[in-house]
C-alpha cells in the first residue's frame, strides 16, 4: 500500500497536482490577496472570510486558493462544478449547511449557473448557512446576477508575471521529487513563458511534457526544444502588453479596409495567443456598427449574434462563428457616418450643453405647465403626410447644425434623398 501511495500514485499524478501548494505561503504570485498584506491573507488571520468570486484566467490558482482558505480556516467544504451540477445539487448542499456551521461552498466556473441556480444561492449565503466561494474566468458583471454579486466579494486574479513563472519553474525543478532526481537546466525560458501565457497550470504541464518527452537524466531545455515538444509555433502574441491593442487594431484595420483574408489572419493570431474570444467578439460589435454601420445594418446584428453565440458555446467552437462574422464584416460596404455624427454630437454638446428644451418639444404633464406653453404648437409627425411635419426640434442658437451626413453608398443614398425631400430648406443634403 506504501509503495502504491508513496510510487504509483504520486508519479502518475501531473506535475501541477503534484505541485499544488498545501498552504498561503506555498503560492506563488496573487501578493495583492495572499500576500503578508493580502486581502484574503488578512481574512484568514482574522478567521473571517466573506463570501466571494474569484475572476481571473485559467490557471492561475482559483480552485487551489479556496481549498487553503478552507483548510486554513478548518471550515466543512463541499465543491460543486457549474457545468454538471444543477440547482438540485445546490439545495442539498444548503440542506447539510444547516447542520454544519460556517460550510465554503466552492462553485466552479460560477458564470455557467443560469439565474434560477445562482437565485437558489442567495438565501443561504444571505443568512450565513454558507459562505459561497464562486470561480470564473468571465466578468462577473456581467456574469454573476446583480444579487449575488451584491452579496459578495469580488477577487481579481492575475496571470503569472515572467518573474512568477520563472520561480515556479525553478521550484518544482528542485521540489519536485521526479525532476529533482534528474539533471535539468533551463537554458532558455522565452517559449515556455510564452506558451503558458502566465498560466502556472499549462506551464507545470508543459515542462513535465518536454522532460518526459526528451527521456533523458540529463537535460538542457532551450526554446527550440519547447516548441517542437509542444508540436506548435509560438504565437507572437503578448495578450496583456502592447502587441495586444497592435493585433486586434490590425484586425479591425483590415475589416475597414475590405481586407476579409488579412483580418483571418490577425485574429487568428490572437486566438492561438491565448485571448478570450469575448473579446474579439466585442470589438466585432463595435466594428459592426463603426465601419460598416448603414451601409449594411445586417451587420450590427451578425455581429450581436456572433457575441451571443460566443458566449453559449465557448471555445473551440467559437472561432468557426468569429470566423463567419470577420469575413462578412470584411466583405460588407462600409460606412462611418453614424460615427462621425456622434463625435460631432458630443463635441456640440460639449459646447451648447445648456441651452434649453424650446418649448413646442417640452412635456407637459400639469395644467400649469401647459399654461406657461410647454407642449404648445407640437406638430405630431404621423398625423401628416408622409408621417412627417416641417417644424424646429433644435435648440435656438443651432437651427442650421448638421451632424450627420449619410455615407456614399446603395442604402444611405436613400436616406440622402429622403432627407433632402423634407430638409431642403433647412439642411443642404
Amino acid at each position: 500500500m506504501d509503495l502504491w501511495n508513496q510510487g504509483f500514485s504520486q508519479h502518475y499524478q501531473p506535475l501541477a497536482e503534484r505541485m499544488r501548494p498545501q498552504s498561503i505561503d506555498e503560492i506563488i504570485g496573487q501578493s495583492h490577496l495572499v500576500g503578508e498584506h493580502g486581502v484574503i491573507n488578512n481574512h484568514i488571520k482574522m478567521k473571517s472570510i466573506p463570501s466571494m468570486i474569484l475572476w481571473g484566467p485559467p490557471g492561475i490558482g482559483k480552485t487551489t486558493l479556496a481549498n487553503i482558505i478552507a483548510k486554513s480556516l478548518d471550515m466543512p467544504f463541499a465543491t460543486l462544478s457549474a457545468i454538471s451540477s444543477g440547482v438540485k445539487d445546490v439545495r442539498e448542499i444548503i440542506t447539510k449547511a444547516k447542520h454544519q456551521p460556517r460550510t465554503i461552498l466552492f462553485i466552479d466556473e460560477i458564470h455557467r449557473f443560469n439565474k434560477s441556480q445562482q437565485d437558489a444561492l442567495l438565501g443561504a449565503v444571505e443568512k450565513g448557512f454558507i459562505t459561497l466561494i464562486g470561480a470564473t474566468t468571465e466578468n462577473p458583471s456581467f456574469e454573476v446576477n446583480a444579487a449575488l454579486l451584491s452579496r459578495c466579494q469580488v477577487y481579481t486574479l492575475k496571470p503569472l508575471t515572467k518573474d512568477e513563472m520563472k520561480t515556479l519553474v525553478n521550484q518544482a525543478l528542485t521540489k519536485d521529487a521526479i525532476l529533482k532526481s534528474k539533471s535539468i537546466e533551463i537554458k532558455e525560458y522565452d517559449a515556455l513563458f510564452k506558451l503558458s501565457n502566465g498560466d502556472a497550470r499549462k506551464l507545470l504541464n508543459l515542462l513535465e511534457v518536454v522532460v518526459e518527452s526528451l527521456g533523458k537524466n540529463k537535460i538542457a531545455i532551450t526554446d527550440k526544444i519547447v516548441q517542437d515538444c509542444a508540436q506548435q509555433k509560438v504565437a507572437l502574441y503578448d495578450k496583456n502588453g502592447e502587441q495586444h491593442y497592435d493585433i486586434v487594431s490590425a484586425m479591425i484595420k483590415s475589416i475597414r479596409g475590405s481586407d476579409p483574408n488579412a483580418a483571418l489572419y490577425w485574429m487568428m493570431r490572437m486566438i492561438e495567443g491565448g485571448e478570450d474570444v469575448k473579446f474579439i467578439a466585442r470589438r466585432l460589435l463595435i466594428s459592426a456598427s463603426e465601419d460598416v454601420g448603414h451601409a449594411n445594418p445586417t451587420a450590427l446584428v451578425i455581429a450581436n449574434n456572433c457575441f451571443q453565440a460566443v458566449n453559449v458555446i465557448g471555445y473551440p467552437e467559437a472561432e468557426i462563428i468569429l470566423s463567419q462574422c470577420v469575413t462578412y464584416l470584411a466583405s460588407s460596404a462600409k460606412s462611418n457616418a453614424s460615427y462621425l455624427a456622434i463625435k460631432k454630437a458630443k463635441k456640440l454638446v460639449k459646447e451648447t450643453g445648456d441651452l434649453p428644451v424650446p418649448l413646442h418639444l417640452r412635456n407637459a404633464p400639469t395644467k400649469l405647465m401647459k399654461e406657461q406653453g410647454y407642449g404648445k404648437g407640437y406638430k405630431y409627425s404621423h398625423d401628416y403626410p408622409n408621417n412627417f411635419a416641417y417644424q424646429e426640434f433644435m435648440p435656438e442658437g443651432l437651427e442650421q447644425v448638421k451632424l450627420y451626413e449619410p455615407g456614399e453608398n446603395a442604402r444611405e443614398a436613400e436616406f440622402r434623398k429622403r432627407l433632402k425631400f423634407f430638409w431642403q430648406d433647412k439642411y443642404d443634403y
